[in-house]
């Protein structure tokens, strides 16, 4: 049986938009020579500054060995460095380089550029209640922020 657009789900068409995003960043990422999983570290650490390497993984809600695999391949890119902490000796921190901050600068506008053509096909009015909808679902299905709680304007 063949689906027709008027048999299309709001989750088919969800995934579809999803899917087609999920393509658009790895082109973006690719072109700064980087996996979207070790550009999703990037932009965590330009936005949090130096994380603990736990802490990286748990924003990245991802198991520990797999964030140790992003800063591996990252930290022979040479865009982060490992240091240890000095509040916690066994723990390591993960710190932008400067050429990590330029990759992570350079992937932040170019995402911003690429979702900003995307959306752009939308009227203005379209793209405030799609981001209004889609903020509401990711409050009402997201866990807590690891590095900093539930959003305490988000009602719980």
């Amino acid at each position: 049986m063949r689906v027709t657009a008027g048999d299309e789900t709001l989750a088919d068409v969800f995934w579809a938009v999803a899917r087609l995003m999920r393509h658009r960043s790895r082109t973006t990422a690719e072109a700064f020579g980087v996996t979207p999983g070790q550009a999703r570290a990037l932009g965590q650490l330009a936005q949090h500054g130096d994380l603990r390497l736990s802490a990286l993984s748990e924003l990245l809600r991802i198991a520990p060995r797999s964030g140790t695999e992003v800063v591996d391949a990252l930290e022979e890119r040479e865009l982060v460095q490992r240091s240890p902490d000095p509040d916690d000796r066994r723990a390591t921190l993960v710190t932008l380089t400067p050429e990590g901050e330029r990759v992570a600068a350079g992937l932040r506008a170019a995402q911003r550029a690429e979702a900003d053509a995307f959306f752009g096909t939308l009227n203005p009015g379209d793209r405030e209640v799609l981001t209004r909808i889609l903020t509401d679902l990711r409050a009402a299905g997201s866990p807590p922020d690891p590095l900093t709680g539930p959003d305490p304007t988000v009602p719980g």
